[in-house]
């Protein structure tokens, strides 16, 4: 009888301490995630590792409890050193190690296997733990839930890509990296400089060769100046010279409110927006001084974020 007693206090030792680990080993928002996502698993399991203190005090309360008396029952065989040795031997490989080497690797399904056996000394030993949990809410508050920065989530996600069970391809991962890392660039780094760029003056007239250099630029929107490259007063749309039926100047062609002012300071995540919230593809980049220094396209945020170059029949090279 003895003999079984200890056994079943090593067992209660080693489902203690197990627990202990594989429980709080387990991040609650991922198991707040997971439950989101169907999982049954994790649903079970969060419905009582939400309660943080709780389960914690529960656990090392019954642990402490169990090895206690095992070392009193071993007690019984042999006295002094000996007693002391055995008992250490036993809980720490037993007790200790072994399971919670086992359910730090299956803590989810070894966890939602034993829920039911937890809320029960939960309940039974709820008299002794509500106060110690009580105080330590009091004392430490919450838990608080795990927040990742940018740069830990864009690590994760090549982590993720590179292991052989994940499925998150190569083209996912390098989008997901560039929807998380355009916005810290400005709206200067990515532009067209204004040299570089395909414009036209508004008092040029559209005759036949203009129409043929329109077409062969490619391009359905071009910037309109006045005067001077500097000086950017619309954009001319490629479609609104369809039905032209005779030579006409630019500036009876041209809207005036179709190009979007930006900083060369600005966000990409913000002109985005501002391209969303007025229904523009193209802004026209101004600096400090208020000079017209280049052009950014939607394209241009577009290709920041997938981080491929969009090339079309009329791309004559790779930017």
């Amino acid at each position: 009888m003895e003999y079984l007693i200890i056994t079943i206090l090593l067992l209660l030792s080693a489902l203690f301490s197990g627990l202990t680990l594989g429980f709080l080993g387990l991040d609650r928002s991922e198991l707040e995630r997971k439950t989101k996502l169907g999982n049954e698993k994790a649903a079970a399991v969060l419905g009582i590792r939400k309660n943080n203190n709780q389960l914690l005090v529960t656990l090392l309360l019954g642990n402490v409890f169990v090895n206690a008396f095992l070392s009193v029952i071993l007690a019984g065989f042999t006295n002094g050193f000996a007693a002391v040795a055995i008992s250490t031997f036993l809980i720490v490989l037993f007790g200790e190690i072994l399971p919670q080497a086992f359910f730090s690797k299956y803590a989810l399904d070894i966890g939602y296997f034993f829920v039911p056996v937890v809320r029960f000394f939960i309940f039974i030993l709820y008299p002794l733990t509500w106060p110690i949990a009580w105080v330590l809410e009091r004392i430490l508050g919450r838990e608080e839930d795990t927040i990742f920065t940018r740069e830990e989530i864009s690590e994760m996600i090549k982590d993720h890509e590179d292991h052989h069970l994940s499925d998150l391809d190569s083209d996912e991962e390098r989008v997901i990296l560039g929807a998380l890392t355009y916005s810290d660039k400005k709206a200067g780094e990515i532009m067209t400089y204004r040299d570089e760029c395909y414009v036209i003056a508004e008092g040029t007239m559209l005759t036949e060769s203009v129409l043929r250099n329109i077409k062969d630029s490619g391009y359905s929107r071009i910037p309109v100046y006045y005067r001077k490259r500097r000086n950017m007063v619309g954009v001319l749309y490629v479609k609104d010279l369809i039905t032209l039926s005779e030579a006409k100047p630019v500036a009876e062609v041209y809207r005036e409110d179709a190009l979007l002012q930006v900083r060369t300071d600005e966000t990409l995540d913000t002109v985005l927006n501002r391209f969303i919230l007025n229904k523009k593809h193209m802004a026209y980049v101004i600096n400090t001084e208020n000079q017209f220094v280049g052009l950014l396209t939607l394209e241009d945020i577009v290709e920041e974020i997938i981080k491929v170059e969009i090339e079309d029949e009329t791309d004559a090279e790779e930017d």
